[in-house]
């Protein structure tokens, strides 16, 4: 079993999923990704194992995305080399467990990785 938490420590949401992760387990690596920003290749990794679009994996509430792309078109390359230089566009928390994964907005949600 292959866990992982893109975590923002100063998020409430990415607390939140990480106490119920922890309940469930110990054995799990936490990314806090504005600290270590991943690649291109693992974004589109992580959008894989969401089962969603690029644009489903982007905060556009931020300044930065309202500022620089909103209303703009956008390919999905495009999309994720957005996120790969801005990291604070990706929405958090984000669980991954093998070959899936969850946003935890809702941090409950994530629980159902462990059913």
């Amino acid at each position: 079993m292959s866990i992982k938490i893109y975590h923002n420590p100063t998020c409430s949401k990415s607390i939140q999923t990480l106490a119920l992760l922890e309940k469930e387990t110990t054995d799990f690596k936490i990314i806090e990704y504005l600290k270590n920003p991943l690649s291109f290749d693992e974004i589109k990794e992580v959008v894989k194992k969401l089962a969603i679009k690029p644009i489903d994996l982007i905060r556009k509430n931020e300044k930065i995305w309202r500022n620089n792309y909103k209303g703009k078109e956008m390919s999905d390359i495009e999309i994720i080399k957005a996120m790969e230089r801005n990291p604070k566009l990706i929405e958090r928390p984000i669980v991954i467990k093998d070959k899936h994964g969850i946003i935890g907005r809702v941090p409950e949600k994530v629980l159902s990785l462990f059913d």
